[in-house]
């Protein structure tokens, strides 16, 4: 008796030296800490209440975005923008209820409906051979708890019919790239993402045909070809996979990649429309895969020159184009970023001089993403996308190289009708990246910099990567871009319009504040 005496009062001391006594102790050893500090003028005068204020900085970010926000705020992505595109992926489906959120009083663009629209099997889109997926199915959803099933379905490709298909490099080069989908993967490189999510991506996107997968300027990685799909491998400053130890430009590797025959072509980074400037990687992502693929050190910083070191002018940037098409017998693009109306000009005069042409050029809008950028570039330089389009269009027109060269276009196009404006303004394929993230799981932490990805999309951690299983999200991508070539087919019918290709200026109309509306081909006038 006396014994469970003791240990119970040695129970209620301890409970009491918890409760009572080291509360005091841990509060009076912050407030000594926090007063004698000199680095926050705040904890010195409200020591252990200010606090408070670093904890809400903290968790701001989240409590704005699951809490605070409204739906359709919230920057890069509002709530509305990223849920759908989560919705689109996950249950393979883009129906809503009850009307359009959208603010219909504020200006904005639209797209022109004809009075009769084109029959859906009138449509010249491929809907055979069928492509199995998996989609998840609610079979009941409560406040903590919601029961889902994953089942198998097939759907249509929604790819194009032959006779909107078109080759990209026909007449330049022996092993022109034929285009069937207009939508394909934005430059990611392999270190800015993870292994898992570049694979599902590529599976997903390969499942889909007709689709792309453009490498960013990190290199070809194998976690790049593992679903079969085309491939452009892009090349920077810093001359990833195509560079010898030195540094220097190597043919011999250049020739290497281009005997690949999932790759397509080759695109120079020129610019990139979140910066200006050379890409930069983290060395805590830089691991023995990916120094490997890059020919550089394993966990130091990867930062490329702001420009290629050897091309000094357009005419040698041209130049190297031309060597580049002979050398690889493939076609090749470069991606730029437009800054003012005269930007395409002196290029495209130097163009006609020298007959030397890409075949491609990327337009890369200012709203466009990046896993490292700065600040400034990314809120002030260059035009956003739907600027530079134009711009690009008219000067091509103007200079008689438009069905020569065509227009890639990327920069938060990610939904169906922002992806038809595009189309309408001018160009002629589109690359999403931020869109295909979200659909392999990205939460928009904006911890891409990081290498602390909370749901292992943009680190080469691989206990994070874990979290990223890529037999279930390759079917989420593939979902995707699905729903993106059938919501795009419908508005195309809605239209008028036998194929996503016809869209013109034209189809696209601009309604300002006031309810006052001007076509998109009286907005911007064709240069021709």
């Amino acid at each position: 008796m006396d014994s469970i005496t003791l240990y119970l009062s040695i129970f209620i001391f301890l409970i009491i030296s918890i409760v009572i006594i080291i509360p005091p102790i841990i509060l009076f050893y912050l407030y000594f800490i926090d007063r004698n500090q000199k680095q926050h003028a705040v904890l010195r005068n409200y020591p252990i209440l200010g606090r408070i204020r670093y904890i809400l900085e903290q968790i701001g970010p989240e409590l704005r975005q699951y809490m605070f926000n409204p739906d359709d705020s919230g920057k890069p992505f509002s709530r509305n923008d990223y849920t759908n595109i989560v919705i689109s992926g996950k249950y393979l489906k883009t129906l809503i209820s009850f009307g359009s959120k959208r603010d219909f009083e504020k200006s904005g663009w639209y797209i022109r409906n004809a009075i009769l629209p084109t029959l859906t099997e009138n449509m010249a889109t491929n809907i055979h051979p069928k492509i199995e997926t998996k989609r998840y199915k609610i079979k009941h959803e409560g406040l903590f708890h919601r029961k889902e099933l994953l089942e198998k379905i097939e759907v249509s490709p929604w790819t194009l019919d032959e006779k909107y298909s078109f080759n990209i490099g026909e007449g330049e080069v022996k092993n022109p790239w034929k285009i069937n989908g207009l939508i394909g993967m934005s430059a990611m490189s392999y270190g800015a993402l993870g292994e898992n999510a570049i694979s599902s991506i590529s599976e997903g996107l390969g499942m889909a045909t007709g689709s792309w997968i453009n490498t960013g300027e990190g290199g070809l990685a194998p976690c790049h070809q593992i679903g079969k799909s085309d491939i452009i491998m892009q090349i920077g400053p810093g001359l990833f996979g195509v560079r010898d130890l030195k540094g220097n430009w190597d043919w011999e590797k250049f020739n290497e990649k281009a005997a690949n025959p999932l790759v397509k072509g080759f695109e120079l980074k020129i610019h990139q429309g979140a910066k200006i400037r050379g890409g930069h990687v983290e060395g805590s992502k830089v691991n023995k895969s990916i120094a490997a693929i890059r020919g550089v050190e394993v966990g130091k910083n990867i930062d490329s020159p702001n420009r290629f070191k050897f091309l000094n002018d357009i005419p040698s940037l041209l130049k190297w184009i031309d060597r580049m098409k002979k050398e690889g017998q493939k076609p090749v693009g470069i991606k730029i970023v437009i800054g003012s109306s005269d930007s395409p000009n002196e290029l495209l005069e130097q163009i006609n001089k020298l007959n030397i042409k890409p075949d491609w050029i990327t337009i890369d809008g200012s709203e466009g993403g990046s896993g490292a950028t700065y600040q400034e570039m990314a809120d002030t330089m260059g035009l956003p996308i739907k600027s530079g389009i134009v711009i690009l269009d008219n000067a091509l027109r103007k200079h008689n190289l438009r069905d020569s060269i065509k227009i890639f276009a990327s920069g938060k196009l990610f939904s169906p009708d922002s992806i038809a404006i595009a189309l309408g303004l001018g160009a002629d394929c589109i690359n999403i990246a931020r869109g295909l993230m979200i659909s392999v799981g990205c939460i928009q932490a904006l911890k891409c910099h990081t290498n602390e990805c909370p749901v292992g999309v943009a680190t080469t951690d691989k206990n994070l990567q874990n979290a990223l299983v890529v037999k279930e999200k390759k079917y989420r991508v593939l979902n995707y871009m699905i729903t993106l070539r059938a919501g795009l087919n419908s508005l195309a019918a809605a239209s008028g319009l036998n194929s996503p290709t016809e869209f013109k200026r034209n189809h696209i109309v601009y309604k300002d504040s006031m309810g006052k509306i001007i076509a998109g081909n009286e907005l911007f006038p064709y240069d021709n």
